[in-house]
């Protein structure tokens, strides 16, 4: 077992408690979507994209798409001091790739937000046809970029991250839980691939929409377990570091004890 990535002076104490807040807020935004359950969207979450609730012309698209730009810049802020605070020389190159990885999440989800379909082509054939054609304006196609790049800086990080807290001694809530979420993960991403393939194939959706809101929802819930990792191992830390401080004072005490009672004057000036 190597040190610890998630819990050792590679993240500072005093930064690990507000990458956690920040980490857990964007965990909470990104799941901003659920409320289509108690919602009228006019859209069915079994066959549509999540982004398609973002649309241009959607009656509910400003307030997905504001949801969707503050989890990428919560997460964002969370991933740099992530990254630039404690020692750096203590990082592993799994901790390095993980929070860069969250880092592209956050940059390209908080991008996607400002680049939403102008339609809704799972839903509206009229759109899909004209998606086709290449008569959509050019932000379906950026869309596609940013979306592609948050989705794999999200499983970059989702992996790397995961594997870091695999190699550490002390267990943590990410080192248990993080192997079950990453293959649930990785079972949704191809799921969705799959479902996205078939779709432009004009083969039917596949049950796009629940695949990727499956997908959306681990990520959210990784980024969970993520937060409530780094609290726990900061305060794992200051425990250690009473019992430290505590240990030195007892030995310092029982030297003093010990000592000739010249050396004890001396030492007391």
């Amino acid at each position: 077992m190597s040190r610890c990535a998630l819990s050792q002076r590679a993240l500072s104490p005093r930064a690990a408690r507000p990458v956690a807040l920040l980490i857990a807020l964007g965990a909470v935004a990104y799941t901003a979507w659920v409320l289509e359950v108690v919602v009228a969207t006019g859209l069915n979450p079994v066959q549509t994209y999540v982004s398609e609730l973002a649309a241009a012309d959607q009656p509910l698209g400003g307030l997905f798409r504001a949801t969707d730009l503050a989890a990428g810049l919560l997460v964002l802020a969370g991933a740099l001091p992530a990254l630039w605070s404690g020692e750096r020389s203590r990082r592993t190159v799994w901790e390095v790739v993980g929070w860069s990885g969250l880092a592209l999440f956050g940059a390209a989800t908080a991008v996607d937000s400002r680049l939403p379909l102008s339609c809704t082509p799972t839903a509206d054939p009229v759109c899909a046809a004209r998606e086709t054609a290449g008569l959509v304006p050019a932000t379906h196609t950026a869309h596609a970029v940013s979306s592609a790049l948050a989705m794999t800086g999200a499983l970059v990080g989702v992996v790397a991250l995961t594997v870091a807290a695999r190699r550490c001694a002390r267990p943590s809530p990410l080192a248990r839980v993080g192997p079950a979420l990453v293959a649930l993960e990785l079972a949704a991403t191809v799921w969705t691939l799959a479902a996205v393939a078939a779709f432009e194939a004009g083969r039917g959706t596949w049950a796009l929409g629940a695949g990727q809101r499956l997908q959306v929802l681990l990520v959210a819930g990784w980024l969970g377990v993520l937060a409530l990792t780094v609290v726990r191992e900061r305060a794992v830390r200051e425990r250690t570091a009473v019992r430290e401080r505590a240990a030195v004072r007892e030995q310092t005490a029982v030297h003093e004890r010990k000592a000739p009672v010249h050396e004890r004057k001396d030492s007391r000036g």
